[in-house]
């Protein structure tokens, strides 16, 4: 470039500057602090934009539920972005601070190319509270509401508050435990402390704060033996370690009474 075309061109660049300038600080003064601010970036982009810096290629890896134009607007990207005062760092805290994306990466390449790589969080389950559902990431992190999605409709569902943070110990333990968890409907998080399952057949089964795997293998085994979550009850409570307790339904508990009765009618009515 000649010494005659650089120095227009640094012309140009100061003139836009001190414009630029005078603008923001009006616009300041006149208390539109946010307004001011756009101003000045508007200008550093279009004096960099001159010098030739202009983001002309922007590469995106790793989007699936995200897309490319969340991903832009997000990392604040638009066509008159020079890439001379794009802050890649805070690039990259914007795009994690998205529900979807747990990590990214903003590479600048000058003079005009910029890489962004995210992972995304994945789908775990579906939690319920306060009358709403959301599907939320093995970390917790809610990353959209529920919808009927195929990708949603078969994951598991914890119900209460705090359940989101402990959702992993529950759906992990029951993966482990194929046929238990094709019973169970639903993992209640109670008091933030335990778990009680709802099993599809309507029985609660309250779980011990404490060796959780231990008391659903203890729960599997009796389902096995004794076709315990096939009979007619409402509760099994295996809280405490050295016994279980199982409530009948009413139904079943006042069948049983009649049984008891007409037995033992039948015994007074027996011979001497």
């Amino acid at each position: 470039m000649s010494t005659s075309r650089l120095g227009r061109r640094s012309a140009s660049l100061l003139a836009i500057a001190v414009i630029g300038g005078f603008s923001a600080y009006g616009t300041v003064l006149g208390g539109h602090v946010e307004e001011a601010k756009g101003i000045v970036i508007d200008v550093a982009d279009a004096a960099g934009n001159l010098a030739g810096f202009k983001v002309k290629e922007v590469n995106i890896a790793g989007h699936n539920h995200v897309t490319p134009a969340q991903i832009l607007e997000t990392a604040g990207i638009k066509s008159s972005t020079s890439i001379l005062f794009l802050n890649a760092d805070e690039m990259r805290a914007r795009l994690e601070a998205m529900p979807w994306i747990a990590s990214a990466s903003v590479r600048k390449f000058y003079p005009d190319r910029i890489e962004i790589a995210i992972t995304e969080r994945q789908a775990y389950a579906l939690w319920q509270v306060n009358g709403e559902i959301k599907v939320i990431a093995r970390d917790g992190i809610p990353i959209a509401p529920y919808s009927d999605d195929p990708r949603y409709v078969q994951l598991p569902i914890v119900v209460g508050e705090g359940a989101q943070n402990h959702v992993d110990e529950i759906v992990d333990a029951l993966a482990r435990l194929p046929a238990l968890k094709e019973q169970v409907r639903a993992a209640i998080f109670v008091a933030e402390r335990r778990w009680t399952l709802k099993t599809r057949n309507g029985i609660d089964v309250r779980l011990p704060e404490e060796n959780l795997e231990g008391a659903l293998v203890a729960l599997m085994d009796l389902d096995r033996e004794k076709k315990l979550l096939s009979r007619d009850i409402t509760i099994v409570d295996l809280r405490l370690p050295d016994r279980v307790v199982v409530r009948q339904s009413d139904a079943a508990a006042a069948a049983r009474a009649e049984m008891l009765k007409a037995r033992a009618k039948a015994k007074k009515g027996g011979p001497a």
